[in-house]
């Protein structure tokens, strides 16, 4: 398919519990710069009307609400996304290649669609975490089985931890997407994130685009920020 216009590669996730406080640090923000992120807290808040704002200001729109249901229920949320005019949204790799297959089948129906990718390993998940829940082995290699899962389900691409994205990118073909949050500038803490990586060394190990959220949004000057992490990974 074919991606919209805009080249950049980092997106900026929008965390926020109220509109206002989102659509001022929006303001402040170069679409030419940046693509936005809405996840589940704010999507649930504010709704689709509040994803049109955003895509009216000339933002490209990740729709992050990780579907995970039967088959047909996900397609059909994928689609009902897919009508908002998003640039990208994405669904759980875990919910098995008959759910993925059938929202790709559904969204490939339109003249225009969004890209469709795969979560695989939440980036808050160590290993003692995964282990918990019943996955063996790393979670590396977790990431990499569902990579390719979703590979072959006909997915764009995956989110993944910078960490195993040079893993996966080996592993793939060169046009699958890897979208990679736990993403920290030099500049800022690591917060809640464990798998984390620098944002140029994500780049050079295999990520295509960057989730960044506190480092921006919480910053003193957004727009700063954002161009520092530009400076940071022009060279890559």
């Amino acid at each position: 398919m074919t991606e919209q216009p805009n080249t950049s590669r980092i997106i900026v996730a929008l965390d926020f519990p109220a509109e206002a406080p989102a659509l001022e640090l929006v303001a402040g923000l170069d679409p030419t710069l940046c693509r936005l992120k809405v996840g589940k807290e704010m999507f649930t808040r504010l709704g689709p009307g509040f994803v049109s704002k955003l895509a009216a200001r000339g933002f490209d729109i990740f729709l992050d609400l990780k579907f995970h249901d039967i088959p047909n229920t996900v397609a059909a949320a994928c689609e009902a996304a897919a009508d908002l005019g998003v640039w990208m949204i994405n669904l759980h790799a875990s919910g098995g290649r008959r759910m993925m297959e059938t929202a790709r089948e559904r969204l490939e129906r339109r003249a225009e669609r969004p890209l469709l990718i795969a979560v695989t390993i939440l980036t808050s998940l160590g290993e003692a975490d995964i282990a918990e829940v019943g996955y063996s082995g790393s979670p590396a290699e977790n990431v990499l089985r569902l990579a390719r899962l979703s590979e072959s389900s006909g997915l764009d691409g995956i989110v993944c931890s910078p960490l195993e994205a040079g893993v996966v990118r080996g592993a793939v073909g060169p046009e699958f997407k890897l979208i990679t949050p736990g993403v920290r500038p030099v500049f800022a803490s690591s917060d809640d994130q464990r798998r984390i990586m620098t944002p140029a060394d994500a780049l050079r190990g295999g990520a295509d685009y960057l989730v960044i959220g506190r480092p921006i949004t919480a910053a003193a000057d957004p727009l700063r920020a954002l161009r520092l992490i530009q400076e940071e990974i022009a060279a890559c």
